[in-house]
C-alpha cells in the first residue's frame, strides 16, 4: 500500500556578480544531472529562515543572510516507490554573507557550482527552481 508524505522546505537564490549558486542532486538516477537551489527540510523547532541559512552553509560552504521571501510552492508527485510526497517550498533570495564554496559530502546533494545566467539554459535545473531564478532575473 502506497503512503502520502508532507514535507516542507526552504530554499534560498543567490544571485551574486551576475551568477547564481545551484547545487547538483547526489541521486545517480537523475540523468542528465538535476540541479536545484540550496536549502532543505524544516527541523521541528527551527524557522523556515533558520533552515534556509543552515542548508545554504551545509551544502555549500557559503554563509547568507537577509532572508527576503520570494514565494511559497506545492505540488504533489510519485516516487519510484509508489508513495505520493506533498512538497511545499518556501522560496526567498538571499545576500552572500561571507564562506567559500564548497561540495557537500554524504548528502542529497555532491556538487555546487556557480552559473552565469546565460549558462542555465543549458542544464537540468528543477522546475521550481527554474521558476524562481526567472521572477528575480533583471529584466
Amino acid at each position: 500500500m502506497s503512503k502520502q508524505h508532507t514535507s516542507v522546505r526552504s530554499y534560498g537564490i543567490l544571485l551574486h556578480e551576475g551568477r547564481v549558486a545551484l547545487v547538483r542532486s547526489s541521486n545517480p538516477h537523475h540523468d542528465p544531472p538535476l540541479w536545484w537551489l540550496p536549502g532543505g527540510g524544516i527541523d521541528f523547532g527551527e524557522a523556515p529562515e533558520e533552515t534556509l541559512i543552515r542548508e545554504f552553509e551545509e551544502e555549500t560552504g557559503l554563509v547568507v543572510h537577509e532572508p527576503a521571501l520570494l514565494a511559497v510552492t506545492s505540488d504533489i508527485r510519485r516516487r519510484d516507490n509508489g508513495d505520493r510526497i506533498h512538497t511545499v517550498r518556501i522560496l526567498y533570495t538571499v545576500a552572500l554573507h561571507s564562506g567559500e564554496l564548497r561540495h557537500e559530502i554524504h548528502g542529497t546533494t555532491d556538487h555546487a557550482a556557480w552559473f552565469v545566467l546565460e549558462e542555465l539554459a543549458t542544464l537540468n535545473i528543477a522546475d521550481y527552481a527554474r521558476a524562481a531564478i526567472d521572477a528575480v532575473q533583471p529584466k
